[in-house]
């Protein structure tokens, strides 16, 4: 085999690897935002007293956790406009990895809550605050500082899920490391690039959320 690396199709596009970069940054910010109001607000219905809160819960829960997230994107792309709603590529995914990320949350906002201990309930009670005060004020703050460090494994598979975004044309690192490949017929350097903005990508922001962790253990 007498394959040559050549870089050069690679670095000409190079910054049409980085824009779909900054896109999947922002689609996986976006979408773990709208997935931690899904998530909570699930949880707190699986916590419910009220029967069909919680079976609506875990219905969603359930449904969403058992689908290839593959599935999900096709389903809500091709789906949403026989029902009337348009959306475009990005709309339909942002959708789609927000329902995605609110599932898995669900799990995790629960058992973070579960073991808040009932004394800081019972603190908020004893100094006169509603329930709702109650859940904004001390529950919902201290949950989510027990549950980030899985938050923030969360967010990282979320980015890297955002590759799956270019099977519905939605211009990311990935749909366009595949124009690149198709315009210039080189395999190899075209995804060892991609992969290394990942891998770095990944690495970056995990480093920076566990120094946020880090701040926040001190803090307690």
């Amino acid at each position: 085999m007498n394959y040559q690396l050549n870089f050069a199709p690679v670095w000409q596009n190079f910054d049409l690897l980085l824009s779909g970069l900054r896109l999947g940054l922002e689609l996986s910010l976006l979408s773990i935002v709208l997935g931690c109001v899904l998530g909570l607000t699930s949880a707190f219905c699986m916590l419910s007293k009220h029967a069909s809160l919680r079976w609506l819960a875990l219905i969603y829960v359930t449904v969403v956790r058992n689908l290839p997230i593959l599935i999900l994107i096709l389903m809500i792309y091709f789906a949403l406009p026989s029902l009337g709603i348009m959306l475009d590529q990005i709309g339909s995914f942002i959708v789609t990895l927000s329902l995605y990320a609110g599932a898995y949350l669900t799990e995790v906002f629960r058992a973070g809550l579960l073991n808040i201990p009932a004394g800081q309930r019972e603190a908020g009670q004893a100094i006169g605050l509603k329930e709702w005060q109650i859940k904004r004020y001390i529950v919902i703050p201290i949950m989510f500082r027990n549950v980030l460090p899985s938050l923030s494994n969360n967010f990282i598979s979320l980015f890297k899920d955002t590759s799956l975004a270019a099977t519905i044309a939605v211009p990311e690192l990935t749909f366009y490391a595949r124009k690149i490949n198709l315009e210039s017929y080189r395999v190899i350097e075209t995804w060892l690039v991609t992969s290394l903005l990942y891998i770095v990508s990944c690495y970056l922001i995990a480093r920076a959320l566990r120094m946020v962790e880090q701040r926040l253990a001190l803090a307690r």
